[in-house]
């Protein structure tokens, strides 16, 4: 199993099935994609039917109305908003802006932050936060920051769903002010957050640290990873920078467009709300039931493995993670994810069925380990 290459994001189920040895149309729950399942918004179908027309004009290159929307939604200026071709291109952005210089990384983390570091020639250093509760060790990050250019960090982060509070990000911020390092904080879920303190996103004191980059994709909340949206937070003048960074059209009229209506609909954001504060805390209970180690999540997914006495019955991460497959549940593997390898698996949270689904087939493979 070690010389098989594991796919690099949740969704990827073909190498999985043909790894394992099952048909293409062996029947899957996805639990490995970190999506809204209560997205996208039901009226965006035909919206984007009735923009297709706008598909035979160039689009229009400052993107004015998406910027002005997200800026309205943070309360910031559009001057200090970039729209980017999903979380991902905003990433590499980031990490262009400081190409050849040292970086630091929180791990474990999403990888997409050491591959765009490398292919913009920084060098990195990994800082491991560490296993089971992945918690903030302040005083120590800062003492690890002597000499970085540049942090990139994920609130809440992919894959641990832990979340560090708005007041330690504060103080974090006062910090790197001092020591001339950069920080790049990539909220992708925050809109996924529920305590009403945490949930702020950083945006609110962008014009407080002109060091602070933030980073959203409008791709998990929306349910639209095939369509690509995303947008950097931060001062003006950084903005301009990572603009010329940015190819022509880098976003396509249909994405664009879009930006403004989806912000508006905040019927459908109360919506995910409120399915978020019913299903996060009755799944996260149900998991802890069945003896697991669970790390408390703030987002749209958990990590899990197996007890130390479930794996010392033989059933680690890996073989969790194929009688999952076999019994048609995907989740998400964790062997690219550095600190991790392969030890945890992380599981989207889904409607109430899907759910409960996925702990009737857990049921069935604890049962059967241990009996």
């Amino acid at each position: 199993m070690s010389q098989f290459m594991w796919p690099s994001h949740g969704g990827q189920a073909e190498a999985l099935l043909a790894h394992f040895g099952l048909p293409l149309d062996h029947r899957l729950e996805d639990f490995s994609a970190n999506l809204n399942p209560l997205g996208p918004p039901a009226w965006v179908s035909d919206w984007l039917v009735k923009q297709l027309a706008g598909l035979e004009r160039y689009p229009v290159p400052d993107y004015s109305n998406a910027r002005q929307a997200i800026a309205a939604h943070h309360k910031l200026q559009p001057e200090q908003v970039l729209l980017t071709n999903g979380g991902a291109e905003a990433i590499f952005l980031a990490a262009a802006l400081h190409a050849g210089k040292q970086a630091a990384v929180l791990t474990p983390s999403f990888g997409e932050y050491a591959r765009a570091c490398h292919a913009h020639r920084l060098s990195l250093t990994e800082i491991t936060l560490p296993a089971p509760h992945f918690a903030l060790d302040l005083e120590a990050l800062l003492a690890s920051l002597s000499g970085i250019d540049v942090l990139f960090l994920c609130r809440p982060n992919n894959p641990t769903a832990t979340l560090i509070d708005f007041p330690t990000m504060e103080s974090l911020l006062e910090h790197t002010a001092l020591m001339g390092c950069r920080v790049v904080v990539d909220e992708a879920f925050i809109d996924m957050v529920d305590n009403p303190q945490d949930k702020a996103s950083l945006a609110s004191i962008v014009g407080r640290y002109p060091h602070l980059i933030l980073l959203h994709s409008m791709t998990k909340f929306y349910t639209l990873p095939g369509l690509r949206l995303g947008y950097i937070l931060a001062d003006a003048a950084t903005i301009n920078t990572a603009a010329t960074h940015q190819p022509p059209w880098s976003v396509n009229h249909l994405a664009a467009e879009l930006v403004a209506p989806l912000l508006a609909d905040e019927a459908f954001a109360r919506r995910t709300q409120r399915w978020l504060a019913t299903e996060r805390p009755s799944l996260e209970q149900e998991l802890n039931a069945l003896g697991m180690d669970v790390v408390p999540s703030h987002a749209c997914f958990f990590l899990i493995r197996p007890s130390t006495e479930q794996r010392r019955a033989g059933l680690t991460s890996d073989a969790l993670f194929e009688r999952l497959l076999r019994h048609g549940i995907l989740v998400r593997h964790t062997h690219n994810f550095s600190g991790l390898n392969g030890e945890w698996l992380r599981i989207a949270l889904r409607d109430e069925p899907a759910n409960r689904r996925l702990i009737n087939v857990l049921k069935k493979i604890l049962n059967d380990c241990l009996c």
